[in-house]
């Protein structure tokens, strides 16, 4: 396979090099926003499982974001989703998404993104906890992939907080066999194991 000047496969490096310029041309425009989806795992360690980008924004940035991406030569697709819109450079897709499933993109969830090296560059990144809390509220009875749900489990589990994850998303069966299926693979502890691993207080 034809490796790029950084040692990543070609697929790789026009992700990264669509990333670079895209992030940029927020920042330069002052566009608040995080990078979230597969890269959001991918920048902390996790497995590239993602073809594309996602750009997170609040809905009244939505227009600007893809405008700044079509200023820099990428050409514009407007899907029937209303809850986001496409850019393309070359075969590299952009995400912009600004209602994601399961939550609101609204200032606090962009003011607590992480700020990470991504390829050598620093950039807003998604907190996992959002990422996967978006992925698990998309998983319906006719959307049901685990595949990638547990490759980031199992990476990067000492990196999330499952506690509050299962409390923000635990609302559907399709939740609670993800969950199930972690345990299961000893990937997290039960919540029994967890609950009788706290400290009790004795109360004189």
């Amino acid at each position: 396979m034809w490796r790029g000047g950084n040692g990543y496969p070609a697929t790789v490096e026009a992700l990264i090099q669509t990333l670079k310029k895209s992030v940029a041309a927020l920042e330069r425009g002052r566009v608040p926003h995080l990078v979230g989806g597969g890269i959001a795992c991918w920048a902390r360690g996790g497995p590239l499982v993602t073809n594309d980008l996602d750009l997170m924004v609040r809905p009244d940035d939505a227009e600007r974001t893809l405008a700044a991406l079509l200023e820099l030569g990428l050409r514009e697709e407007r899907p029937p989703e209303q809850w986001l819109l496409k850019a393309w450079d070359g075969e590299v897709q952009v995400d912009v998404i600004f209602e994601p499933t399961g939550l609101a993109m609204t200032d606090e969830v962009i003011a607590r993104g992480d700020r990470l090296n991504v390829a050598g560059m620093w950039m807003n990144v998604m907190t996992l906890e959002d990422v996967l809390t978006t992925k698990l509220a998309a998983l319906e009875e006719h959307s049901l992939d685990y595949e990638k749900l547990v490759q980031i489990a199992r990476s990067l589990r000492e990196q999330v907080d499952w506690s509050a994850l299962r409390a923000r998303a635990d609302g559907s069966p399709f939740v609670r066999a993800y969950f199930a299926l972690l345990e299961d693979l000893d990937i997290i502890a039960p919540v029994h194991e967890r609950e009788s691993a706290r400290p009790r207080v004795r109360v004189a």
